[in-house]
């Protein structure tokens, strides 16, 4: 089993940035692929943003703007956010699982959620 926490979700004002960390309980990112998806209210829950041994993979809309990247020896995923604009606002979510998709479906594990909000 693994737990996943999220943090360093906020307010910010557009074009303004944020790092997102998700720290596991275990060394989940060593064999499993890490992602972040986002939820804003009253919508589904979208693909964000994967890191997998075969790369890092981006939703179009924040490609360019936002970074995914691991640090396992502290078993974190971080998300960079940079550039941020209102439709950024949602929850996001950190999630594990054991291969890469853009849908939910396949990750395992998932963390709380941590608020991000963009005032324009």
């Amino acid at each position: 089993q693994v737990q996943l926490v999220e943090s360093g979700g906020g307010l910010v004002q557009a074009g303004g940035s944020l790092r997102l960390s998700c720290a596991a309980s275990a060394r989940a990112f060593n064999y499993y692929v890490a992602g972040w998806f986002r939820q804003a209210p009253g919508k589904e829950r979208d693909f964000v943003a994967a890191v997998a041994r075969s790369g890092t993979f981006y939703a179009n809309s924040v490609k360019g703007r936002f970074t995914i990247f691991t640090d396992n020896a502290k078993n974190t995923v971080y998300l960079d956010l940079n550039s941020l604009k209102p439709d950024d606002t949602a929850v996001y979510y950190c999630a594990a699982g054991s291969s890469y998709s853009p849908g939910t479906g396949t990750y395992e594990y998932w963390g709380q959620g941590t608020q991000v909000t963009v005032a324009s």
